[in-house]
Order: C-alpha cells, then sequence, then structure tokens
C-alpha cells in the first residue's frame, strides 16, 4: 500500500520517516529477554512488526510480542502527527467502527500510541497463527462489513399472535453455529469466542 500526494504539498517535499518494524522488532526483544519464564508469557511466540504499511501520513500495523498483540501507530509524516502524552486516549475512526490508542513513548521506538488487541496471548499456539491473526486484524480495521452494528429483534406485527424470539426470527434458530474466530473478534480482542481485553 502506497500512498500519494499531490506536487506542491508539503507531504511532497517533506520525507516520510522509515518504517519503524526493525526498530520496534529491536526494542520488544530486548523486553522479551528480560521477561522470559514470567507467567503471562507464551514461550511459543516471538516479537514480530506485523504488516506495517503507511496510513493517513502515518504508520500502522500489529505488534506481536510474547505478552500481548496490539496495533500500533507511529508517526510518517511528521506534519501530520497528533501526539498524545503518555497513557492519554484517542478514539481514531476506521471503516470497521472507533477504536481508542493509547500515547506510549520509548527511547528506542520514540513517540507511538496503541491499542490492545490481545493480553495474554496463550490462545496462541504458534507464531505463524499470531502472524496470521495480526494480518487478518490489521485487514479487518478497513472493512465496514466489521463494524459494530445493533441487532433488533424483527417484531410479528399480527394481532392475532404475539411475538416470541423464536416466532420472530425463524430463520436464526436454525441457521447454523458462527465460526469459531471472525475478522470482527479479531478488532473486539476475542478468540474463540472468549474476551481477553478490554479495547477501552
Amino acid at each position: 500500500m502506497t500512498e500519494a500526494a499531490l506536487p506542491g504539498t508539503q507531504a511532497a517535499v517533506e520525507p516520510p520517516l522509515p518504517d519503524p518494524s526493525p526498530r520496534l522488532t529491536a526494542a520488544f526483544r530486548e523486553v522479551a529477554r528480560r521477561m522470559e519464564g514470567l507467567g503471562f508469557v507464551n514461550p511459543a511466540l516471538e516479537v514480530e512488526a506485523v504488516a506495517f504499511e503507511p496510513w493517513q501520513g502515518h504508520w500502522l500495523g500489529v505488534m506481536v510480542t510474547p505478552w500481548f498483540m496490539n496495533l500500533v501507530l507511529l508517526p510518517r509524516q511528521r506534519s501530520l502527527w497528533q501526539p498524545l502524552p503518555l497513557r492519554g486516549k484517542r478514539k481514531l475512526h476506521f471503516p470497521a467502527g472507533v477504536f481508542e490508542f493509547i500515547g506510549a513513548d520509548d527511547p528506542a521506538v520514540g513517540e507511538h500510541q496503541t491499542c490492545s488487541l490481545f493480553s495474554p496471548m496463550h490462545d496462541f499456539q504458534d507464531q505463524a497463527a499470531a502472524r496470521l491473526v495480526a494480518r487478518l486484524a490489521r485487514e479487518a480495521l478497513f472493512d465496514t462489513d466489521n463494524a459494530e452494528v445493533p441487532e433488533f429483534p424483527q417484531a410479528d406485527l399480527s394481532p392475532d399472535t404475539p411475538a416470541t424470539p423464536a416466532q420472530a426470527d425463524p430463520q436464526r434458530a436454525s441457521a447454523a453455529p458462527p465460526a469459531p474466530v471472525s475478522k470482527r473478534d479479531f478488532l473486539r480482542g476475542r478468540l474463540g469466542g472468549s474476551p481477553h481485553v478490554d479495547r477501552g
């Protein structure tokens, strides 16, 4: 994915910051070494920066570690970056909905903002599974089908027979059970249908 800038705009003359994946990986690998053996760390996983691509003048991707999976936003065009105080909160709008990001800073990474998807990471059997979920989660952000939509029961307006849940929606009772994990689940912090973290 690339971003095009119109000739003469500031984005056209301002050099973009490089892909943050290498420095994110190095920084969190150092943290992972200090956390080995702790109960909330999944030893089957490793640190990996997944699918960092340009988005609205920023870098957006998913950080996978043995103890969490977060969406991470970092500056790409300095002039477009809106800083947050440490642990300050901001809601960002995506096609899939509104997600809350929290301000963070690190000497090796620099200023960034995060949105928690999973923590802890014990439900992931291996790195390949975690990487796949990370890629699908980022992809799902930009799919309007994953937006939260309130479900309203269908009413039976017949004057003779009051509606019941089964009568109001007979197809729902006979429908096949949903898949264990959907793209919407990735964005709501669920794996296998069970909640893990509150995005805020």
